[in-house]
């Protein structure tokens, strides 16, 4: 009988799903084998010899055992379906491309095999990253297809609500994180959900994809770097299908294999055969398994090929005619098919019932998508989806009475309390565990939090705000700091194009705060002093903080940790010991969008923030004669423009005053809506005071001449004289 069950039941471990008819091991070593478990033959050998011992273990197994044992059994016809469905949702795909029905369309065809296995490895709770190729992951997630189709037709019932097209989205609820057109930084996305596994010993594995022509870019190597430093629980999947576009292979690295870059990260790396369903699932499956038991990183790569062009538009001329032909020969589900048959598992009668099922299912989804509401335009509803709803803080001074800090201690108290306040909270930087940071902001943070939730980092600006992303994804806070605000330009992308627009593309928000130590004055030259806060004021998404105080660096800091939405948080280094003051104990809010009135006056009102605001004050102290008002902005996205206008229209006299150069400027922005909206109330133009626009000159002289604040009293004289 146990011959029998061999014969009839073995799965091989190398095979997949053949038959292997070899003498069946002693029962003894049965007991002891662990690789068949899960084919039928070890079922039944259970069910007879040893069910009591089966029970038994089913008993004494942990939560953790039970994830990591896990695996779901799919009958053949399941995993044909599984596998099929997007290839015949692409062919009807191109017919409607051809009616002029849709738009534009990014071809899998020829590719499933390694979108599906994938997907099908992954338990449904676990994350996966998918590029514009892999409609297969979507399917196999269980997504129904009308609501695909209305996502790419841009409908208001797609995941985007018609803003941002094809396969450019994200979902909680099937745990799919979209792309984004720059492709290399959703590597390091993956990196942060993986850490957020590790930190909650979830056993949870992530899967990421890459192309071949993306392993070129830098975040590629950031995002496995940081991987591997810190052995995260994730797969990189390099569909290697042979050109970028049109750019082959041999024009991108010279590598003969891209997982031969895997040692240079100390990880494993591996190249299957991306075309054979069979090798793509188990290779997965089991990998997943092994990752569970033992956090890792693995470079998987998956030999393939683009069997159209990279998108429909741009052909497939620039591919030899005989290549096409070969790896049509190799087409992933005509193999399956071919398996499935020999194997006797499914016959072609079934499968072509299957296949009718499917045409049957699409054609319906179709229709109905179609018939889905266009988007309707409304300015409100786009405005305010471009940020999650923040919860409104206390305006309200702490009741544990205050004392005296210096700046960079008010920045590190909220900091501190901020992170007992929420111990998901994980701070990310370069330098600032041991060590305590370049400025000392986090000295004696690890001793208290440990090193999970206070971590060093490799300097990877872009892998490390991307993780931070991923963080948020996954249920997480976290906070960045930037050795200095100009290094921020090696990680701009994960910033204005991930951070930014992730809820207003999919809903998801990025509870980041991105610390920013900025600002001249310091000798430092061109690369450590730069104002870059117009940066990032530009971009909608984002929330900008400027603190002047030690209490609202303080307040701002903590109101940052409890919104939902990316947050720049600039402090000027210069304060960072210069400055003391009075700072509310406890925890302490100070709401974003709301100035403050530093100093009362009726003559004239300088408009600024940061460290301006005590170059302001220095200069309204050499005119005691003159009544001028200061109004601390405390924060740039969102601007106080009530306190703006009651501030103007009291005064009549401005002077917008800021660090930053002075063409493209936020004080440019300040000036243009009292331009607009306050013209009646002004006395004097409203005069504009910043920086040179040069780069920030390293010499004391130069940088002197380069500074606002040495221009300032001469513009107050001259709004006063107008």
């Amino acid at each position: 009988m146990l011959s029998l069950l061999c014969l009839l039941g073995w799965i091989s471990p190398r095979k997949g799903f053949s038959f292997i008819s070899t003498p069946c091991p002693p029962l003894g070593k049965l007991r002891r084998e662990t690789w068949w478990r899960g084919s039928p033959a070890y079922e039944a050998f259970q069910e007879i010899f040893m069910p009591k011992v089966r029970v038994q273990r089913k008993r004494t197994r942990s939560v953790k055992q039970r994830r990591e044992n896990k695996r779901v059994k799919r009958s053949p016809r399941e995993l044909y379906t599984a596998l099929v469905y997007p290839r015949l949702i692409e062919e009807k795909m191109l017919l409607l491309l051809r009616q002029g029905r849709v738009s534009k369309w990014f071809s899998g065809i020829g590719q499933e095999a390694i979108a599906v296995g994938s997907a099908l490895a992954l338990n449904a709770d676990e994350y996966i990253l998918p590029l514009h190729r892999n409609l297969g992951v979507f399917t196999a997630r269980g997504i129904p297809l009308w609501r695909l189709i209305a996502q790419w037709q841009g409908k208001s019932t797609g995941f985007t609500k018609g803003r941002d097209r094809s396969f450019h989205f994200g979902t909680q609820d099937y745990k799919i994180v979209g792309m984004i057109s720059h492709l290399g930084p959703q590597l390091a996305v993956a990196d942060g959900i993986a850490l957020a596994s590790k930190l909650n010993k979830s056993g949870q594995v992530t899967i990421v994809f890459s192309g071949e022509g993306g392993t070129s870019e830098g975040d590629f190597h950031e995002a496995l770097n940081v991987a591997a430093v810190w052995s995260l629980p994730v797969i990189f999947i390099v569909e290697n299908n042979g050109y970028a576009l049109s750019t082959p292979t041999s024009e991108q690295f010279r590598c003969n294999a891209i997982a031969d870059k895997a040692a240079g990260y100390g990880i494993e790396g591996m190249t299957i055969d991306g075309n054979d369903f069979v090798v793509v699932h188990e290779t997965l499956a089991k990998l997943v398994q092994s990752i569970r038991k033992k956090p890792r990183p693995v470079l998987v790569e998956c030999r393939t090929f683009r069997m159209r062009g990279h998108e429909e538009a741009s052909g497939t001329k620039y591919v030899p005619k005989k290549l096409l032909e070969e790896w049509a020969k190799r087409d992933p589900i005509a193999r399956f098919e071919r398996h499935l048959v020999k194997q006797r598992r499914l016959s072609r009668k079934e499968m072509k019932s299957i296949r009718a099922e499917l045409l049957a299912e699409i054609e319906s989804s179709i229709e109905r998508a179609f018939q889905e509401p266009d988007v309707e335009p409304s300015v409100e509803t786009e405005i305010s989806d471009v940020y999650a709803p923040a919860p409104l803080m206390p305006s309200q001074k702490a009741e544990e009475g205050s004392s005296a800090m210096r700046f960079i201690d008010a920045v590190s108290d909220g900091l501190r309390r901020g992170m007992r306040r929420h111990s998901d909270l994980v701070l990310m930087g370069q330098d600032i565990a041991d060590y305590g940071g370049v400025f000392k902001v986090t000295d004696g943070f690890m001793k208290e939090f440990g090193r999970d939730r206070v971590r060093n980092t490799p300097l990877c600006e872009s892998a490390i705000l991307g993780a931070a992303l991923g963080l948020s994804i996954a249920g997480r806070r976290s906070m960045v700091e930037m050795q200095f605000a100009d290094f921020v330009s090696s990680g701009f992308t994960q910033v204005v194009n991930n951070l930014a627009k992730s809820h207003y593309r999919w809903g998801q928000n990025a509870n980041v705060v991105v610390r920013m130590p900025t600002g001249a004055g310091t000798g430092a030259g061109p690369f450590h002093s730069q104002s870059n806060e117009a940066w990032f004021a530009h971009t909608p998404g984002l929330k900008i903080a400027y603190p002047a105080t030690p209490a609202d660096a303080k307040g701002l800091l903590m109101t940052a940790f409890e919104d939902p939405n990316p947050v720049i948080f600039f402090e000027h280094k210069l304060l960072y010991r210069s400055v003391s003051g009075d700072v509310p104990g406890g925890d302490y809010f100070v709401p974003f969008g709301e100035a403050r009135m530093h100093r009362e006056g009726e003559q004239l009102v300088i408009i600024t923030y940061g460290a301006g605001v005590h170059w302001a004050s220095k200069v309204a102290d050499e005119y005691p004669e003159l009544s001028i008002a200061i109004l601390d902005l405390r924060t740039l996205v969102p601007l106080d423009y009530e306190a703006i206008r009651h501030v103007v229209v009291r005064t009549g006299r401005v002077v917008v005053f800021h660090e930053d150069t002075l063409f493209g400027g936020v004080g440019g922005e300040v000036a243009a809506y009292i331009s607009e909206h306050l013209f009646e109330h002004l006395d004097a133009p409203v005069c504009r005071v910043a920086s040179l626009d040069t780069p920030v000159p390293f010499a004391p002289g130069l940088e002197g001449q380069f500074l606002a604040r040495h221009r300032l009293a001469d513009a107050v004289q001259r709004t006063i004289e107008y």
